[in-house]
């Protein structure tokens, strides 16, 4: 028998535990289409889904495109090329990353409720990767966080951050 904290992974593994997310209190009447039956009454009386008041509560989550810059003492070219490479492939939505031997930056989309909320993500993303991804002991020097709207916005007009493409990992 193993001694873990519940769901933790066996030493030296980089996997994670899977675990399961209960479905939203709506999640029957939407597969079946089900709906409630209106109530017996006048024709004055209103009556409310249920579904749509739940709907109103519920945070609605907008994409944010992140720009995460790195840097710290030099390393090696082709370990920084590698670890960014098995960042991109831990965090599939990675679009593009640039590096030299002292410096990274990282974009990418990320959903979030808020800004706030896509922050703290961003904010998490290199430290909680540096290990299994292999990555150099840099530390966050910059993070910009830009709404959608924004981000095309400033692409139309022919300023801000250039297009993620190509997508991948490529020297400055």
């Amino acid at each position: 028998m193993r001694r873990a904290r519940p769901g933790a992974p066996p030493r030296g593994t980089a996997e994670r535990a899977l675990t399961s997310v209960e479905a939203g209190a709506d999640f029957d009447e939407e597969r079946d289409g089900s709906t409630s039956a209106p109530s017996a009454g006048t024709e004055t009386e209103t009556t409310t889904d249920p579904r749509e008041t739940r709907a109103e509560e519920r945070p609605v989550s907008k994409l944010w495109h992140i720009t995460l810059s790195v840097s710290g003492v030099e390393s090696p070219l082709k370990e920084v090329r590698r670890g960014l490479e098995q960042l991109a492939h831990d965090h599939p939505f990675l679009l593009t990353s640039r590096y030299a031997n002292d410096h990274a930056e990282i974009r990418y989309w990320e959903e979030a409720r808020d800004l706030h909320d896509a922050a703290a993500v961003a904010l998490r993303l290199w430290g909680e990767h540096r290990q299994t991804a292999k990555l150099p002991p840099w530390e966050i020097v910059g993070l910009e966080v830009i709404d959608r709207e924004t981000y095309h916005q400033r692409i139309a007009e022919g300023y801000g951050p250039p297009p993620a493409a190509p997508v991948g990992v490529h020297p400055y």
